[in-house]
């Protein structure tokens, strides 16, 4: 696959998230009620006006992996059973554009890795996807990929 891959510097984002530490295998499986509970949580329980805009995310803190599943928001809170306040780190990122089956994502991710390594650049470890809002007309929507880059080492 194919994707335009660009580095940019984002600064950290505060998210509402269940976090777990979990499989690749099972993961699939939790997502959805870890997103379920940090919907309920800002639609029937969360501090007013924390959630105005914010799209649905995904942090992969590691390989593990200890993920983070929830939606961006707009300041700290105190945590409600499950859901916590955290952020999307800051820094320097290799991002591209998902715009196919979310089912395929891990090529773009792959894309990412591979672009990244070509260019001389070291990955942090964690990544994070997040999901754009669907074109009304077909429901499909974009998904960002981002990548945590440490700095370039300078040349010897």
């Amino acid at each position: 696959m194919s994707a335009d891959v660009t580095v940019k510097t984002v600064e950290p984002v505060p998210t509402a998230v269940v976090a777990a530490t979990t499989t690749w295998a099972e993961f699939p499986k939790l997502w959805g009620p870890m997103l379920d509970q940090v919907w309920a949580f800002l639609r029937g329980g969360g501090p007013d006006g924390l959630w105005k805009d914010g799209h649905n995310i995904m942090l992969y803190k590691d390989d593990v992996p200890n993920v983070e599943v929830g939606v961006e928001v707009d300041r700290l809170f105190d945590p409600v059973g499950q859901v916590v306040a955290s952020s999307l780190p800051g820094g320097l990122v290799a991002a591209a554009t998902h715009g196919g089956p979310v089912t395929e994502i891990g090529a773009t991710h792959e894309a990412v890795v591979e672009w990244s390594k070509a260019m001389g650049y070291r990955l942090a470890g964690p990544r994070w996807e997040i999901y754009h809002d669907p074109d009304p007309s077909t429901g499909d929507f974009d998904v960002e990929v981002c990548w945590l880059l440490l700095p370039l080492l300078p040349p010897e």
